[in-house]
C-alpha cells in the first residue's frame, strides 16, 4: 500500500516535535529523573506507539498493522539489549547521573538519523536487487550466532569504540556540567561529555546494521520500517532510568533476541529463495518454499520475549546476578562523588545497595563464595559504608 505524502510529512513532523519536547520540557536542565517521571512518560511514548499502531491498523489494514506491531516489538527488544551496551558506555566515561538523560537522548537523535539512512538504502537496495535479501538473512544468522557467545555485553567491539574515542580524541579528565568544551590552562579542550557520546553515536551505527536487517524481515513497507522503528526509540530515555536496576537481571535476554534474529534470518533466507533470481541457485528461477507469515512471526517474536524475561527474572541465577552486579554499580555510584551531588539521591543509591546486601545473605552458598573470592568487591562495599557513616557524621546535629 502506498503511503500519501501527507502522511509522510505529519509522521515525521510528530516524531520531531516529539524529541523537541522530550529535550526542552525534560533534558535541558540536567536533574536526575524520579522512578515515577520515568513510568509515567515510558507508558505515554509506549502508549503512542500502541495508539499509531491502532491507527495503521484501521487505515492500512490487518497486514499494515500486523507487519507494524511485530516490527515495533522487535525493535522494541533490540533498543532495550543496546541499553546494556550504553550503561557500560556511560560507566566507562563515568557520566554523571544529573547528564545521563542528555547523552540517552543525543544516543537516539543520532540513531533514529543513522536508521533512517540505513532504511532508504535498504529499500532501495530491495527494489533493484532481490538477492539482498539473502545478504540480509546472513548478517541476521552470524549476529544470532554471536549472541549466543558467553562474552554477551562485554563485546569487544564497545570496548574498542571506547578505547578510540579516548585515543584520538584526547580530552580534560572533568565533566563541566553538560558542556562538550570547556577551558584548561588557558586552552579549549574537549570534555568527556563529547566523548561519551561519540562513543554511543558509534555503537548506534553497528546497532543499525543488525536492526534494520531484523525488521525488512518482517515487512518491506518502508513507512512501516521507518515508523516502527522511531517508535521503538522513542521513550528509550525514560526506559532506561525505569529498568536500570532491572538491566542486569535480564540474563538471557541476549538468548531470547538470538532466536528471534535467528527465526527472521531464516525468513528472509525463505523469501529470498522465493524470490530467487540468481543464475547459479534453481538456474535462476524461483524456488517453491514455504514462507513465514506475518501472524506467525509476531506470535514467535512475543513467545520468545515471554519466556525469556520471566525466565530471566525468575530463575535462581538471575536474581543472584542481579544482586551481585547491582550491588557492585551501586557500591562504585556511591563512592563517585561526581556520579550524583543530590544528597536525597545519594541516600536512595546507599539504600539499594544495603537492599542488595541483604538478597546476598540470603544467596546459596555456592554464589556466596564467589562473592567473598572478590576481595575488590567487598572492600568497595566496606568503603561505601564507611563513606555513608561519615557523611552521617558531617550532618549538623548529629
Amino acid at each position: 500500500m502506498e503511503v500519501p505524502i501527507y502522511v509522510w510529512t505529519a509522521t515525521v513532523i510528530g516524531i520531531v516535535g516529539l524529541l523537541l519536547f522530550d529535550f526542552f520540557f525534560h533534558v535541558r536542565k540536567a536533574h536526575t529523573p524520579t522512578l515515577r517521571e520515568s513510568a509515567v512518560w515510558s507508558s505515554i511514548y509506549v502508549g503512542i506507539a500502541l495508539l499509531f499502531g491502532v491507527g495503521v491498523l484501521v487505515f492500512g489494514g490487518p497486514t499494515m498493522g500486523t507487519e507494524y506491531f511485530a516490527g515495533y516489538v522487535t525493535e522494541k527488544a533490540l533498543s532495550v539489549d543496546n541499553l546494556f551496551v550504553f550503561l557500560i558506555i556511560m560507566s566507562s566515561f563515568k557520566v554523571p547521573r544529573a547528564d545521563q538523560q542528555k547523552v540517552l537522548l543525543f544516543g537516539i537523535v543520532f540513531s533514529l538519523i543513522a536508521r533512517t539512512g540505513f532504511i532508504f538504502l535498504g529499500a532501495a537496495l530491495i527494489n533493484s536487487f532481490a538477492w539482498v535479501f539473502y545478504i540480509f538473512g546472513l548478517i541476521l544468522l552470524i549476529t544470532a550466532g554471536n549472541l549466543l557467545k558467553p562474552s554477551g555485553h562485554d563485546d569487544e567491539s564497545e570496548s574498542l569504540i571506547i578505547r578510540l574515542a579516548k585515543r584520538f580524541l584526547p580530552a580534560s579528565e572533568h565533566y563541566d556540567g553538560d558542556k562538550l568544551f570547556t577551558i584548561e590552562d588557558g586552552k579549549r579542550v574537549l570534555t568527556p561529555m563529547l566523548l561519551v557520546m561519540v562513543a554511543i553515536g558509534a555503537t548506534d551505527i553497528l546497532f543499525a546494521l543488525d536492526s534494520i536487517p531484523a525488521i525488512f524481515g518482517l515487512t518491506q513497507n518502508t513507512f512501516i520500517v521507518f515508523t516502527a522503528t522511531a517508535f521503538s526509540l522513542m521513550g528509550l530515555r525514560q526506559l532506561f532510568f525505569l529498568i536500570d536496576g532491572l538491566l542486569d537481571r535480564l540474563i538471557y535476554l541476549s538468548y531470547g533476541l538470538a532466536v528471534i534474529l535467528g527465526f527472521i534470518g531464516v525468513k528472509l533466507i525463505l523469501h529470498a529463495l522465493h524470490e530467487n533470481n540468481l543464475p547459479f541457485i534453481n538456474n535462476g528461477e524461483h524456488v517453491d518454499v514455504v514462507e513465514i507469515s506475518t501472524g506467525l512471526s509476531l506470535s514467535v517474536i512475543l513467545g520468545v520475549l515471554i519466556v525469556t524475561v520471566l525466565a530471566s527474572v525468575l530463575s535462581p541465577k538471575g536474581k543472584a546476578k542481579n544482586a551481585i552486579s547491582g550491588a557492585k554499580r551501586h557500591a562504585a555510584e556511591y563512592l563517585d562523588l561526581n556520579y550524583e551531588t543530590d544528597i536525597a539521591e545519594r541516600e536512595k543509591i546507599f539504600e539499594r545497595l544495603c537492599a542488595e546486601e541483604e538478597d546476598l545473605r540470603k544467596l546459596p552458598e555456592k554464589y556466596k563464595r564467589l562473592i567473598r573470592n572478590e576481595t575488590v568487591f567487598m572492600e568497595m562495599i566496606r568503603k561505601a559504608h564507611a563513606e555513608h557513616d561519615a557523611a552521617l557524621e558531617r550532618e549538623p546535629g548529629r
